[in-house]
């Protein structure tokens, strides 16, 4: 496989943006077409950029005998929303990238069935979001992801100025798309889904009642747990899984050194 850094213009964002993809090699691949390739959508959590996969969890190791292109952009630190300051990072991942790669990488899918999306903490909550509000992604996974914030308000209101200039007030929040319990209930795309959250992990009792919410709601859900906590030591076991849960050509030998 190829790994590539790109630096685009965002014209939704107004600033130049940089994304790095994985792209699969005919030499790695057995039967290698090099047509409608598969492609994963994998995002980053609060802390990281387009960089953190790749220097964090060996995803490069992992996909190199496989037929999947990975796209690894960056949302700084909006988590994948059209936040109330303008900056509509939404409509930049989930609009504007697959048409950039695309220009790029013209043999990508444009299937719903081979495109995918993934992510960690923020990230889980973008790919969650991204399955949920759009027609794209069949398939979407959150490892420890930020998929609700009941019982989260001491955090919000350590930096009040943060979240409120990401989602808007507490009210406004609650009735809008941004909250995933409206998007399980209102969604009519309906998307496989994929959870896990470390027991031991902040966000494990949020991550249990909206895997609760998916159930209820009929979705093909998904879910597990194992000891962990928010951390790249365990979110580097889970993507190995989510890349067999995934509708792809994914063999337990592609993890060999």
């Amino acid at each position: 496989m190829a790994v590539i850094k790109i630096e685009y213009y965002s014209e939704v964002l107004g600033m130049n943006r940089l994304v790095n993809v994985i792209y699969p090699e005919r030499s790695k691949v057995d039967n290698y077409t090099g047509e409608d390739i598969p492609v994963l959508y994998l995002l980053h959590g609060m802390s990281g950029n387009e960089n953190s996969w790749l220097n964090r969890s060996g995803i490069d190791r992992l996909v190199r005998h496989t037929n999947l292109a990975v796209v690894m952009p960056s949302t700084d630190l909006g988590f994948y929303t059209n936040t109330k300051y303008g900056m509509n990072y939404f409509d930049a991942i989930a609009e504007e990238l697959p048409r950039v790669i695309h220009e790029f990488f013209p043999n990508l899918t444009t299937k719903r069935e081979k495109t995918f999306a993934a992510g960690l903490s923020m990230g889980g909550y973008g790919a969650v979001k991204l399955g949920l509000t759009t027609d794209k992604f069949s398939h979407v996974a959150s490892l420890s992801g930020a998929l609700s914030f009941d019982g989260l308000s001491s955090e919000i209101e350590k930096n009040p100025n943060y979240w409120h200039g990401i989602f808007g007030r507490t009210e406004e929040f609650e009735a809008s798309d941004n909250k995933i319990s409206n998007l399980i209930r209102h969604s009519s795309q309906n998307p496989k889904i994929y959870i896990w959250c470390g027991a031991q992990d902040f966000l494990f009792e949020a991550n249990k009642a909206i895997e609760a919410e998916f159930v209820a709601a009929g979705y093909d859900v998904t879910y597990e747990t194992s000891d962990g906590i928010h951390d790249w030591y365990y979110w580097t076991q889970k993507i190995d899984s989510v890349l067999e849960w995934l509708p792809i050509d994914y063999k337990r030998e592609d993890r060999k050194i």
